[in-house]
């Protein structure tokens, strides 16, 4: 398989992503920072991928606090898109801007083939939704950034992420998730819950498919996608977990190399050419390349 050959008649994004959720299984969906880590899910079985803007932040060398741009985060959106051809869920912050920008950035996403857009709550500069003294929109702004979302788009899904359970309290998290729904929400994202008392009672009071993330180092508590399936959420992520893995094993590597010079004893952790030529389908665009490039010779009109 290539990324330029035609697809044939493939369902679009955002409804094979919502066919997904909506199946009887929690949809379970790993981060994937660049396109080889989205190829490499896909290698492993899983059929979503999400694209953390917290992971194109640290791949750029810059802090997640809303400082990159939406030109850079459509940069991977569309690598991996092309690469993976799974839906992807793509973390757009606080939509860089108000209805009028969110609007642009979904048409913008459209074409780049994402599933769907993640818009939060926050206001700028945001952070992590696991650290503190996060602040947050109005509601009602939150809301119409969520209704220009659903004017935009044709086809794209569109999720609401509220920080507020850490700082207003699980309460006002839920009323801002109504208010989400009713704006156009088609997912809730609740950020950030502690315990699984506030998981259970923010599903039974929400009227909307939910979903659970599963980072790293932060409030909530590990648990499997079996687990959240069972407390009602409908998707689970692991938005960081494919950068932080890649962050500690180049890190490793640079270190070995400083200390010995070259990688002779390291190339047992090392992926081989023969396995990235695979992943990447290196031999299928040599074997289009070929069957395109054939040369006719033209008929001299003679008969042999």
């Amino acid at each position: 398989m290539t990324a330029f050959s035609a697809p044939g008649n493939r369902i679009a994004p955002g409804a094979a992503l919502e066919a997904l959720w909506s199946g009887p299984a929690i949809l379970e969906v790993p981060g994937a920072h660049n396109a080889i880590a989205g190829m490499l899910a896909r290698e492993a079985g899983f059929r979503a991928l999400y694209l953390s803007g917290g992971a194109v932040s640290a791949s750029l060398g810059l802090p997640d606090l809303g400082v990159m741009t939406a030109e850079e985060l459509l940069l991977f959106a569309r690598s991996i898109v092309r690469a993976s051809a799974l839906p992807l869920i793509v973390d757009a912050d606080t939509g860089y801007g108000e209805a009028l920008n969110v609007m642009r950035l979904v048409r913008d996403l459209e074409a780049a083939g994402a599933a769907a857009v993640q818009l939060e709550d926050q206001v700028l500069p945001k952070k992590c939704g696991h650290l503190s003294d996060k602040r947050l929109a109005e509601p009602d702004a939150m809301a119409a950034r969520i209704s220009a979302a659903r004017a935009a788009r044709t086809d794209l899904r569109i999720i609401a992420r509220t920080d507020a359970a850490a700082s207003e309290g699980l309460d006002a998290a839920i009323d801002r998730a109504r208010l989400y729904v009713d704006a156009g929400a088609d997912v809730i994202f609740p950020e950030a819950l502690e315990s699984v008392d506030d998981m259970v009672r923010f599903n039974a009071r929400v009227d909307a498919p939910t979903l659970a993330n599963m980072t790293e180092f932060g409030r909530t508590p590990y648990l499997a996608a079996t687990e959240f399936q069972s407390l009602g959420f409908s998707i689970v992520i692991w938005p960081v977990t494919s950068l932080r893995c890649a962050a500690a094993a180049v890190r490793d590597l640079y270190s070995h190399l400083a200390e010995h010079g070259g990688q002779g004893d390291y190339l047992d952790r090392l992926m081989s050419r023969k396995d990235i030529y695979r992943t990447i389908g290196y031999h299928d665009y040599e074997a289009l390349d070929r069957s395109i490039a054939r040369s006719v010779v033209p008929d001299d009109g003679r008969s042999d």
